[in-house]
Order: C-alpha cells, then sequence, then structure tokens
C-alpha cells in the first residue's frame, strides 16, 4: 500500500501536469499556429527556442530557472516589486518553471497537426467569408483534434515524470513541491526500496496507458484517412 506521503505527491503531481497542460494549451497553440502559417526570418529562432528544452539538460534548464526568479533575477525583482512571494521553492514556481520544459511536448505535436491541415479548408472557408478566427476554430481545430489531444496527453505525462528540473527549481518541501518523482528519489535515499517500487510501478503503469492511449488515437486516425482515400 502507498503511504500518505505518496498520495500527497502523487495528489501535487497531477495538480501540477493538468494546471501545466491547461496554460500550455493556450500558450503553445498560437506558437504552433504561427509557426505552422509563418514565412518569417523569426521562424528558425522561435522554432529553436521552443524546441530547446528537449536537448538541454534538465539541471541547466533548472539552474537557469533558479537564477532567473532569485531575489536577482528578473523574475524574482518582478514579484518582489509586485509584492508578490518568491517563485523559487513553491509550487507556482514549479509551475513555471514546467511551462518552460514541457512547452515542446505541446507544441511540436500541434505544429505536425496545422501543418498536414494545409491551406485548402481555410481557403475554402475564406471564399464563405468567414473570419480567419472562425475559420480556425470551426475548420482547423476539428481537423486537428487528434494533434490536440496527442499534445495535451504528451505534455500531462511529461510534467509527471519531470524530475531535474523540480529538484533544482523547488527543492524538497512536502506539500508544497514534492512531487512522485521526488518522493521515489527520497525512498530510494532512505534505502526504503519497497516504497519506492510501489510508487514506481504506479508511475509506469500510467505512463504505460498513456502510450496506449496515443497508439490507439493514432491509429484511429490512420483508419479514418484510409476510410477518406478510399471513398475519395
Amino acid at each position: 500500500m502507498l503511504m500518505a506521503s505518496d498520495w500527497q505527491a502523487l495528489w501535487l503531481t497531477a495538480q501540477l501536469a493538468a494546471i501545466v497542460t491547461a496554460l500550455l494549451l493556450v500558450i503553445g497553440t498560437p506558437i504552433a499556429w504561427w509557426l505552422s502559417r509563418t514565412r518569417s526570418l523569426w521562424k528558425g529562432p522561435v522554432a529553436a527556442v521552443v524546441t530547446l528544452p528537449l536537448v538541454l539538460p534538465p539541471s541547466v534548464l533548472g539552474f537557469y530557472l533558479l537564477l532567473a526568479m532569485g531575489p536577482e533575477g528578473p523574475l524574482g525583482q518582478l514579484t518582489d516589486a509586485l509584492g508578490m512571494a518568491p517563485l523559487s521553492f513553491s509550487f507556482e514556481g514549479l509551475v513555471v518553471a514546467s511551462l518552460f520544459y514541457s512547452l515542446p511536448f505541446m507544441v511540436q505535436p500541434l505544429l505536425a497537426a496545422f501543418e498536414s491541415v494545409g491551406r485548402r479548408p481555410l481557403e475554402v472557408a475564406a471564399t464563405l467569408r468567414a473570419s480567419p478566427l472562425d475559420a480556425f476554430f470551426s475548420v482547423v481545430v476539428p481537423l486537428a483534434a487528434p494533434g490536440f489531444l496527442t499534445a495535451c496527453v504528451l505534455t500531462f505525462a511529461h510534467t509527471v515524470g519531470e524530475f531535474g528540473v523540480v529538484l533544482m527549481l523547488g527543492g524538497n518541501l512536502p506539500g508544497e513541491t514534492r512531487v512522485a518523482s521526488v518522493q521515489i528519489y527520497d525512498h530510494v535515499e532512505a534505502l526504503d526500496y519497497a516504497s519506492a517500487h510501489r510508487l514506481a510501478l504506479v508511475l509506469l503503469i500510467f505512463c504505460f496507458a498513456v502510450l496506449l492511449v496515443l497508439h490507439a488515437v493514432r491509429l484511429r486516425q490512420r483508419r479514418a484517412d484510409s476510410s477518406q482515400e478510399s471513398a475519395s
């Protein structure tokens, strides 16, 4: 059986992943849409910045975020000027850090989905006098629905599995920043391998279920595409 502290860590992890996924859905959608449509010279640098967390060591990203949120950093000075509590070693700081760390897992699937839609559906919507915003929500979003689902599932799962950035920026505060990955680390440090195994098994089963969902979504999309091609 999981201990009370394990359930607390799992609940905190679920809260963090849900908040980050919701925020990144709002933030990542316009970024992915702009990247899929623009021919600006800024496309390359912006795409590189968005993808950077995929190749950057988590400890490096966590270190620079810690500096930015510290008393002398820009975010730290901003929160101090606004009379807010420091972001470092807080749940809110974990949310901000996770937004950066999980950004590519939201943007990349959405970018692929938007590019697969192409320009033809939007051109047809324009001939029907649909505004760009109306065409996006009534045409692009339904066509890119599998991409939205994939992006949300991957972002949630990736946030659940964070460790390096979380430990660097949030520390290990029970009920505040001690998420499931850090809780497993604590069990291992205490040589409590049985507790570590039980909690790790929960995350293993969750990740396996995520992969099954993604596989089912992609398989269903392939079958739908094949049906459309056969009908045409």
